[in-house]
């Protein structure tokens, strides 16, 4: 036994247009309570908490939120909270004034003015700085702040959606996030469980990955054996769907005369995190920020007056930005 892959129909002559709900993979089996949460809140002007663990989706349901939204003609923008300090975060998000800070050498609006009218997807809110999140908390009550560097209010219209695989309600405990905050972004919550607790979505996923991939391949790969099948539904995927998605795609490499034939799962390890910067250029721009606070705090990490007391970073996060940017002291700073 085997699951054959079916081409696409022809399209009808007058075939009625799908919704983007329609075209998420998933929606008839795990996701069906969740999509239905979206359609009934993405009228709305509600702030959303999208929560689940690392690859489950959680930017697929903040698209599908904003397209079902009354703002779906307007722009959906994406800032990664974790991907920058918290000085280059805030100037990112509010935008900041032509000398407002060294390098600062022209007016930059930011995301929530890019946003106006329409969405703004705030992911890995768990990560973003306790220093922060005051002037986020402002943001979501008044619509207003303040650039960088002015005294100027700016007032916006903007729908946030929030996404974090941290557990948010633990970090309010610790003192790790602000608990105003919390409840102010939790007025909606939307769990996504991860792939694991939703088995019977695998073999939907599989075959749209085959076909996507095949297609992108230029492969034609019509058969997918019930032992390959059987073997990927009994896999726990730590990944989730992302890491499915990977595992597909050298499958269908790896295939020939119209067989997906991927590697053994036992080989095949679960794919790693997403690369915290989008472009070369934002890249740059951290690794400038660190180096320059290192150097004013003497390469001293740690303590009130250290580098990652400056970026408004814990001391291990600093450390992880630092290994991943390939940021090392001088010989003589290594003791820190």
């Amino acid at each position: 036994m085997s699951t054959t892959i079916c081409p696409p129909d022809e399209p009808a002559a007058r075939k009625r247009e799908p919704s983007f709900l329609e075209s998420i993979v998933g929606r008839r089996g795990g996701l069906r309570s969740i999509l239905a949460q979206v359609e009934a809140v993405a009228p709305t002007n509600a702030t959303i908490l999208i929560t689940g663990e690392t690859g489950t989706g959680k930017e697929v349901i903040a698209r599908a939120i904003h397209e079902l939204s009354p703002r779906r003609n307007r722009s959906l923008v994406t800032v990664n909270c974790a991907a920058m300090p918290a000085g280059l975060l805030e100037s990112e998000l509010f935008g900041h004034e032509r000398g407002a800070f060294t390098g600062a050498v022209s007016t930059h609006l930011g995301r929530f003015v890019s946003a106006d009218r329409g969405t703004l997807f705030l992911d890995e809110i768990g990560d973003m700085p306790l220093e922060l999140q005051p002037k986020i908390l402002r943001a979501l009550q008044e619509r207003e702040f303040e650039p960088v560097g002015s005294t100027r209010t700016t007032k916006v219209d903007v729908r946030i959606v929030a996404a974090t695989n941290r557990d948010l309600r633990q970090m309010v405990q610790d003192g790790e996030f602000r608990e105003d905050l919390y409840y102010r972004l939790n007025i909606f919550p939307i769990f996504l469980p991860p792939l694991r607790e939703r088995k019977r979505d695998i073999p939907e996923f599989v075959k749209y990955f085959v076909e996507q991939f095949a297609t992108s391949m230029d492969k034609t790969i019509d058969t997918i054996p019930e032992e390959t099948m059987r073997s990927m539904l009994s896999h726990s995927w730590p990944g989730n769907i992302r890491e499915l998605q990977n595992y597909v795609a050298r499958g269908v490499i790896l295939s020939t005369d119209g067989v997906f034939e991927p590697a053994p799962l036992e080989r095949c390890e679960p794919a790693p995190p997403e690369n915290e910067t989008s472009n070369s250029t934002l890249e740059d721009k951290v690794r400038k920020e660190i180096l320059a606070a290192c150097q004013r705090a003497n390469w001293k990490l740690g303590g009130p007056r250290g580098a990652a007391a400056r970026l408004g970073l814990k001391r291990t996060t600093l450390f992880y930005k630092m290994r991943r940017l390939g940021i090392t002291p001088p010989a003589d700073h290594w003791a820190d």
